[in-house]
Order: C-alpha cells, then sequence, then structure tokens
C-alpha cells in the first residue's frame, strides 16, 4: 500500500506533515490552522488517512489536507 500526501510524495511512519488548509475536527472543538505541523505520524489500513496526536488525544486526518515537510 502507497500512502501519498497532496503533492504526491510517498509517506512513511515517523515522518512530519504539515497542514495545507484551516480544517474543522468532527466530534471536537479543536480547530486545525494551515501550516500545523505533525510530527510521527503513524499510517492506518486506509490508503487515505494517517493518525497523529494534537496534545493527549490522536485524531485522524486525511492525506488531501497534508504535505510531507
Amino acid at each position: 500500500m502507497s500512502v501519498k500526501d497532496s503533492n504526491g510524495l510517498e509517506l512513511n511512519d515517523r515522518d512530519s506533515v504539515q497542514v495545507i488548509k484551516d480544517l474543522k475536527v468532527k466530534g471536537s472543538s479543536i480547530n486545525l490552522k494551515r501550516g500545523t505541523v505533525f510530527k510521527n505520524i503513524r499510517l492506518t489500513s486506509k490508503e487515505a488517512e494517517v493518525e497523529c496526536r494534537q496534545g493527549k488525544s490522536t485524531i485522524v486526518l486525511k492525506t488531501c489536507f497534508l504535505k510531507k515537510v
């Protein structure tokens, strides 16, 4: 399975990614601003999603809104 970011670069476990658009997190009051960097991402069983840590919570983000740093 090949997981790619919005620019077509391949993502791996423990990569750092940056959010390219302001996002509202479903089921939470968290808003992610453009330019927010997440370190040590984890790949999921789905090609279009990755897991990230935001504070003490874990969130799942779609790869179409991320770019590799």
